[in-house]
């Protein structure tokens, strides 16, 4: 597996917040993220896969931004495709974790 550990959930839905917020600060927010920490887990992934995945536009609050590149978006559309895939064919297995929790009902 090539990308191994490279992306899990926390990094695909700060792919997702930045697709969606157009800025790498304003996914990290909604995420109750640094600013500092989410450009590390970005700088990580663009350095891990062949092309980047995120795009940085400089220029202050008007005029920066982030955006997904074409790598990106593909990354996180198999990362999502990835999780679907799991949680259909790990669902007993989801189930006996929930009945394990302390306060959780099986779903």
């Amino acid at each position: 597996m090539p990308a191994g550990g490279a992306i899990g959930p926390g990094k695909a839905d700060l792919l997702a917040g930045i697709q969606e917020h157009g800025s790498i600060a304003a996914a990290g927010r909604a995420m109750a993220m640094s600013y500092q920490r989410a450009w590390s887990l970005i700088d990580q992934l663009n350095r891990t896969f062949r092309e980047p995945v995120v795009t940085v536009f400089r220029g202050g609050a008007k005029r920066g931004g982030a955006q997904l590149t074409a790598t990106g978006a593909r990354v996180l559309d198999s990362y999502r495709a990835i999780e679907r895939v799991t949680a259909s064919q790990g669902r007993s297995e989801l189930r006996e974790l929930a009945r394990l929790e302390k306060s959780q009902t099986p779903p």
